[in-house]
């Protein structure tokens, strides 16, 4: 159930992280009123007395080659986790279900599954988000770059991608242990046999409890 909630949690940030314009942000010196938000969908003009202004891109095919591969692995993601949570959940103990198709065995196996899904998700939402902190880093200290010209920096939503990121993957984790780690066998109960005897000696009867 941890590890569910966990994942549920994680799946709703990492589909904030790839709404949410603000992977990138950017201010100039020169209007400092007004700075800059590039997005996965949208880019956005935010001014300080609160007003924002955004624009979605024009065309697919001119979008940068590290946009659409981010696109194509948030939503992939996405994808996986949500088949992730729609698997583990028949799996849960308070979901009785699978009681006919191999019971406990099939529970288990289930939320393993899930499980593997979920570190999955994390790991394809991980990779865009640090390609991209990796190529803001790359720019901002390129020497090459006067000072004076502006540099795209860390959006709110890099962190919250690394959040869903590792999130997905301790629910992964914790799902997949829970089961395999520290699933206890149940013990058969001994079976024990008792003799009696009459006590007229002539007739002898046996009991067997198990």
């Amino acid at each position: 159930m941890l590890g569910m909630l966990v994942y549920i949690g994680a799946w709703l940030c990492a589909l904030a992280t790839t709404i949410l314009p603000q992977w990138l942000t950017k201010s100039t010196a020169l209007l400092p009123v007004e700075s800059y938000d590039l997005g996965l969908w949208e880019t956005c003009v935010v001014q300080d007395i609160g007003g924002m202004e955004c624009r979605s891109y024009d065309s697919l095919l001119g979008l940068s080659s590290h946009l659409k591969l981010a696109r194509i692995f948030m939503c992939t993601s996405l994808a996986v986790g949500m088949l992730g949570i729609l698997v583990a959940t028949p799996g849960l103990s308070l979901i009785h279900s699978c009681s006919d198709c191999g019971g406990s065995q099939t529970k288990r196996t289930l939320t393993i599954a899930g499980g593997g899904l979920g570190m999955i998700s994390g790991v394809l939402c991980l990779i865009p988000v640090c390609y991209t902190a990796h190529l803001a880093v790359t720019h901002f200290f390129d020497e090459k770059v006067p000072d004076v010209v502006p540099r795209w920096e860390f959006g709110d939503a890099l962190f919250c991608g690394w959040v869903a990121g590792f999130l997905l993957i301790v629910a992964g984790l914790i799902m997949v242990t829970s089961c395999t780690c520290l699933q206890v066998e149940p013990q058969p109960v001994p079976q024990r046999r008792y003799q009696a005897k009459s006590t007229d000696g002539n007739l002898r009867k046996r009991f067997e409890y198990v």
